[in-house]
């Protein structure tokens, strides 16, 4: 229909089109009234006969056609109050976007949302919606997200509830704050809306370096990994006799830090707070295992598979602090089964955000480049994809992996961060598959 980009769409069925989300409530009518305005200002009024499933093949300039909402909190555990100065502009906005909630799993506060803003999720029935809500008790959460106006969560959420919109939920918990008893009244508080709101998640506090003049905080030791992980599972188990699920999760730091076998896969709710770090480990030792049996099968099948040689191939890969013993360990199950290979693992102390930051997900390419630079790398270097930008070659430090691979003068190689496609690199690189020459190798 002549619709072009440079066009803007301005309303469907004479409804104007404030964001994406009336557009897709909108064009579910199979006869629609589009009215256009051309680039030149001219607007032309177009009907459409279509299948009501059937969407228009527009694609917009901006995700949600309108700029994202920020956050207006000041919370105590912000991490990105806690970046360090000369990062990329975008690395210190805060967003607060149920939209990004609906499209892109963000958790958001609540805080910056008029009641019309909650019957819009309703009506549209966007879900799940992710909530941040750290604890249920208002005036103390008042003072974690100072901010006056944030101690509604219950009410919002039961609008929600009653509404049947799926959810979930996150605490970052702070010692002496949302902690102990607090942790009970908010966990048994959330039960209340399950199974609804699907779950919630527990994660430690992130600490960097860069904290003058926030709140003092303290870090979890052993002991209250272990008080923390007994709450969880308590309701845990309440939850699961109720509803059939296990609702709440702790985060894997708190397993590693109490030094506890991570639970089962069947207790993570299909992984549903995976984003959070809840059953990250579980996944990835349950995925190399599994590669591994598909490559057992493979060479049992191949009755001309030739016996092991002298030839070894040497590769790396990288880990955070955190998580060094479980992937030296499924790394010693990789070299144990597949002959010909010999991986070295190297924990990164992470010196951008300070050493109290542990994950992999936030290690950065000078310091994987620093720590790694003399060290013997091998064949390749294998970097999971959560130490980058999702859609870019990108450490949080803004250097590039091009950058990192030229520093280190040896080929890089990023994986999707699964177990099981790191199995299959592995493959890949002593089948040939991968060059020795090729540039960046980028597999996700």
């Amino acid at each position: 229909m002549e619709i072009s980009a440079g066009d803007f769409l301005c309303a469907i069925n004479g409804q104007e089109i404030n964001d994406i989300f009336d557009y897709h409530y909108l064009v579910d009518d199979e006869e629609l009234e589009i009215l256009i305005e051309k680039a030149d200002g001219e607007e032309w009024l177009l009907e459409v006969e279509k299948d009501p499933d059937e969407d228009l093949g527009l694609s917009f300039g901006e995700s949600l056609m309108d700029s994202y909402k920020s956050c207006h909190n000041k919370c105590v555990f912000c991490f990105i109050d806690q970046n360090p100065p000369g990062m990329r502009e975008t690395i210190y906005f805060k967003d607060d976007d149920t939209r990004l909630s609906f499209l892109q799993g963000n958790y958001v506060t609540l805080t910056n949302m008029k009641d019309e803003d909650i019957e819009r999720i309703i009506n549209y029935r966007l879900a799940p919606i992710n909530i941040s809500v750290h604890t249920t008790n208002p005036k103390l959460r008042c003072e974690m997200l100072h901010n006056r106006f944030a101690g509604n969560i219950m009410e919002r959420m039961k609008k929600l509830y009653d509404a049947e919109i799926p959810m979930n939920a996150q605490i970052v918990l702070c010692k002496g704050y949302n902690d102990g008893a607090e942790l009970d009244r908010t966990l048994n508080d959330l039960l209340e809306y399950a199974p609804v709101l699907q779950s919630v998640s527990v994660v430690p506090v992130g600490l960097t370096k860069y904290r003058e003049g926030l709140c003092e905080l303290e870090p979890f030791d052993r002991d209250d990994a272990l008080k923390v992980i007994g709450q969880i599972e308590t309701v845990s188990k309440a939850a699961y006799a109720k509803h059939g699920i296990y609702f709440a999760h702790a985060s894997d730091e708190w397993y590693i830090n109490a030094g506890l076998d991570f639970p089962d896969e069947d207790s993570y709710d299909g992984y549903i707070q995976l984003e959070n770090g809840v059953g990250m480990s579980r996944l990835f030792l349950n995925e190399i295992a599994d590669g591994l049996a598909d490559y057992r099968e493979r060479q049992n099948a191949q009755s001309d598979r030739q016996q092991k040689g002298n030839t070894v191939t040497e590769v790396t890969t990288v880990t955070g602090v955190l998580a060094e013993g479980i992937v030296s360990s499924a790394m010693k199950e990789v070299t144990d089964t597949i002959d010909g290979v010999r991986i070295n693992v190297y924990p990164i102390r992470n010196d951008f955000f300070g050493e109290r930051i542990t994950v992999t997900g936030l290690l950065t390419g000078g310091d994987i480049a620093a720590q790694l630079k003399g060290r013997s790398i091998g064949r390749a270097l294998i970097l999971p994809s959560n130490v980058l930008k999702s859609d870019e070659q990108l450490f949080l430090d803004d250097m590039t992996v091009e950058e990192l691979q030229k520093a280190l003068q040896v080929q890089v190689i990023i994986v999707k961060s699964s177990g099981f496609e790191f199995v299959q690199v592995i493959e890949d690189i002593l089948s040939g598959e991968i060059a020795e020459d090729d540039p960046v190798v980028d597999m996700r």
